[in-house]
């Protein structure tokens, strides 16, 4: 799930070619809260969970790795 989520951001979110891992520092890549929004509208989509707005947090978002952790909990599964 971490990779789907990297090449999702880095392709659809960020449209760059730089390379991210998951702990790579999302922000410091250039997420900003209209990109946090784009993230969230298509992480429902592809994954098929809903986010409270209570997981709009900086915290969460913050990498790759958080937002897999965040999206496996909705979905009631192991972290990936």
């Amino acid at each position: 799930m971490e990779q789907d989520l990297i090449e999702l951001i880095r392709s659809e979110i960020l449209d760059t070619t730089e390379p991210l891992a998951p702990q790579s520092d999302l922000f410091a890549a250039g997420l900003d809260s209209m990109g946090i929004m784009q993230l969230l509208l298509a992480i429902e989509d592809r994954f098929g969970v809903a986010m409270d707005p209570a997981d709009l947090s900086r915290e969460n978002f913050s990498t790759a790795e958080k937002i897999a952790a965040l999206v496996a909990e909705k979905k009631g599964t192991a972290t990936p």
